[in-house]
C-alpha cells in the first residue's frame, strides 16, 4: 500500500539546498514502499513552493515523479471536497490549510494511517475524528 506524501518531502526531495532536510527525505524515501500518494492540492503547493526555490528546472523534476509513476494523485469526489470544508472549520485553531485537508480526506478514503511529512499539524489530526497519523519519519 502506498504512503501519502504531504508537499514538505516533495520540495525537499527535489531542493538540496535544504540540506539536513534534504539528505533525511531522501533516506526515508529509499524505505518506503511506492509509490507514493498525493493530492492536487498538495501537488499545487508543492509546485509553488519548489518554483519559487528553483524555478522551472525544480517543477520540471517534480513533474517527473509523477510521470515515471513515483507520485500517484488522489482525484477527490464531491463527497471528499465537502468533508475537507468540514475539517477546515473543525481544525480552523490550528489552522488546517486545504492541502491538509486533502490529505486527511484522503487517508479516510484510502484507509491509509502513514504519511510522509514535515508537518507538526499532523499530530493533532485525526483520521475520521479517531484515528493518529503514522507519521514518516
Amino acid at each position: 500500500m502506498s504512503v501519502l506524501v504531504d508537499a514538505g518531502p516533495l520540495v525537499a526531495l527535489i531542493d538540496r539546498g535544504q540540506g539536513e532536510i534534504h539528505r533525511r527525505c531522501v533516506a526515508v524515501l529509499r524505505t518506503l514502499p511506492g509509490p507514493l500518494s498525493t493530492t492536487w492540492p498538495c501537488l499545487t503547493e508543492a509546485m509553488y513552493f519548489i518554483g519559487d526555490l528553483a524555478g522551472w528546472k525544480g517543477q520540471e523534476a517534480l513533474w517527473r515523479f509523477v510521470e515515471r509513476g513515483a507520485l500517484e494523485i488522489h482525484n477527490a469526489s464531491n463527497a471528499e471536497i465537502k468533508r475537507m470544508r468540514v475539517l477546515m472549520e473543525k481544525y480552523c485553531d490550528t489552522p488546517m490549510d486545504l492541502a491538509d485537508a486533502s490529505l486527511v480526506v484522503a487517508a479516510e478514503t484510502l484507509e491509509q494511517r502513514r504519511i510522509f511529512t514535515l508537518d507538526s499539524d499532523f499530530r493533532v489530526y485525526q483520521i475520521n475524528g479517531t484515528t493518529s497519523f503514522e507519521i514518516v519519519p
